[in-house]
C-alpha cells in the first residue's frame, strides 16, 4: 500500500467484553493491525491492547465515547484487549481486521 492510501476495513473476527467500571479484558479473535472499537454502553469507555491477559485498562487510556467507534491500528503482536467504564455496565466489541478507514 502506498503511503497516504487508504484501504476499507475488512473484519476478521470480533470478540465482546461485558465491560464495567473495573477493568476486564477479553483475547482478540481473527487476525489483522487493525482493531475497530464499538462501545455499545451508555458511558464512555477507557481501551488498552496488550499480548497476554495481565493487561488492564484505567481512566488514562484511550477513551471510546458511548455509542462510538474507533478504529485503532494496534499491530500484530496485540492478542489481549481491556476496557473500562466510566460508569455502569455494558458492552464493548472489539473487531480485528485490516484496513485504514471505516
Amino acid at each position: 500500500m502506498s503511503i497516504g492510501a487508504t484501504q476499507p476495513f475488512r473484519a476478521a473476527g470480533t470478540a465482546t467484553l461485558a465491560a464495567g467500571t473495573a477493568s476486564a479484558n477479553v483475547a482478540l479473535a481473527g487476525a489483522g493491525e487493525a482493531v475497530l472499537v464499538f462501545n455499545a454502553s451508555t458511558a464512555i469507555a477507557f481501551v488498552r491492547f496488550g499480548m497476554d491477559a495481565s493487561i488492564t485498562a484505567s481512566a488514562a487510556d484511550t477513551p471510546v465515547p458511548a455509542g462510538g467507534r474507533l478504529l485503532l491500528h494496534v499491530g500484530d503482536y496485540a492478542r489481549t484487549a481491556a476496557a473500562v467504564l466510566a460508569a455502569g455496565g455494558g458492552s464493548v466489541f472489539f473487531t480485528r481486521g485490516e484496513g485504514t478507514i471505516y
